[in-house]
């Protein structure tokens, strides 16, 4: 196990390897769910400047980007925001990425930035959070419903230029803080 573990706020040193990370990590979980061209598109060049933006420059404090750290090393981050579903209220906030690298995945970091996500929503006043999870993705859904997180119903599709339709199913927790002391 790595002697340094943490989870920090991104950086601006931290946009390539999220990109990297995202290609990598959504190249291998969404290989049987993504047709070719989607996941040609999944690569760092291209999700590089998005990373960028989202770091530098977030529309509001309560959007957040968060990097899992290892021993010095990226490898893995998450995204919140507010919700922008069109049934949220203003108390929902949303988890728009949570990605581990591969070959750190399993030990934790997941779980550690899930924990950062929920911490910096309920910082800015938020009491709930969701997640879009493609219908097909159970290791993902399993991780979200190991967390507390239950599928409330929503569902949205995606439909790709070479016509492959992509469905997701959204999870929601309650986020706020117990009044349990």
């Amino acid at each position: 196990m790595a002697s340094n573990v943490l989870v920090r706020p991104a950086h601006g040193g931290d946009p390539a390897v999220i990109g990297s990370i995202q290609a990598r990590a959504w190249g291998l979980a969404y290989a049987s769910l993504l047709p070719a061209p989607a996941l040609a598109a999944l690569n760092p060049e291209e999700l590089t400047p998005v990373w960028r933006e989202a770091v530098l420059r977030p529309p509001s404090p309560k959007h957040g980007v968060f990097v899992a750290v290892s021993d010095d090393l990226v490898i893995g981050f998450a995204a919140v925001a507010p919700s922008d579903d069109k049934d949220a209220t203003e108390g929902v906030g949303s988890l728009g990425v949570l990605a581990v690298d591969p070959g750190y995945q399993r030990a934790g970091h997941g779980s550690r930035l899930l924990a950062a996500a929920v911490d910096h929503l309920r910082g800015h006043g938020l009491t709930s959070m969701t997640v879009w999870v493609p219908e097909a993705d159970e290791p993902r859904a399993t991780f979200f419903a190991s967390a507390g997180m239950v599928a409330d119903g929503a569902r949205r599709s995606f439909a790709g230029t070479d016509g492959a339709t992509v469905t997701e199913a959204r999870y929601g927790a309650d986020i706020a803080e117990s009044s349990d002391a």
